[in-house]
């Protein structure tokens, strides 16, 4: 999705090279690892007219790769029922987007602390707990969850259990809102951690993918 976080974009590749054909009896699976392929060749979050494709999953969408994505999986002869994009919440997300935030909109936003590790968002409208800590407990064997800060929040959320805080994904034009999927989640991976490498916060983003799949096997 965001460009700057690589891992997402490595870790959709290698799932659909390593694992995918594990599920492809129980599931169609549908893969789109680089929705923003500029932003990932330069760097950067924000598409290059500085729009954010991931509060872009509107109707009219201002971000072209959003509404490419919305009008491909709305001609699908299928329905959506597990929905997972893949994220990174690295230390540039204080020094260097949220100043340039701060500076397109001429509004200051406040600088949130960076989470040490790999945790969730949720939709607040479809929060789907037992979904999210099957997640967490799966991720928790290859890489840490990110504590709460001492307000008992993750980038400024209240946490909603270990690793999992809740967005309002469709109001917010996010990603995982607009499928309308019966399990949904965002992952977040740390990639500037001491304690994890550029392998690890890949094999975290499969390990999550492949968790979200079994626990579909089992329940819808």
């Amino acid at each position: 999705m965001h460009g700057y976080e690589t891992s997402g974009v490595q870790g959709a590749l290698r799932f659909l090279l390593e694992d995918a054909k594990e599920f492809l009896d129980r599931f169609n699976v549908v893969v789109m690892p680089c929705i923003s392929p500029w932003a990932y060749e330069t760097t950067n979050r924000w598409n290059p007219k500085a729009v954010d494709p991931n509060r872009s999953f509107i109707e009219n969408s201002p971000a072209e790769e959003s509404g490419l994505v919305m009008r491909h999986i709305s001609n699908l002869p299928t329905k959506i029922d597990v929905h997972v994009d893949l994220h990174e919440t690295t230390d540039t997300d204080n020094t260097e987007f949220r100043p340039a935030l701060s500076a397109r909109d001429n509004v200051y936003h406040e600088f949130w602390e960076i989470p040490d590790g790999f945790y969730l968002v949720g939709d607040t409208s479809n929060p789907c707990p037992e979904f999210q800590k099957h997640i967490i407990d799966a991720v928790s064997k290859v890489t840490h969850i990110a504590p709460s800060d001492d307000g008992g929040r993750i980038i400024g959320e209240p946490i909603e259990q270990t690793g999992v805080i809740n967005y309002a994904t469709s109001e917010l034009g996010l990603c995982t809102g607009f499928t309308k999927a019966k399990l949904n989640t965002t992952t977040e991976v740390y990639p500037d951690s001491p304690k994890v490498d550029e392998e690890n916060c890949i094999r975290a983003q499969v390990v999550a993918v492949c968790a979200a799949l079994e626990f579909a096997a089992e329940h819808i």
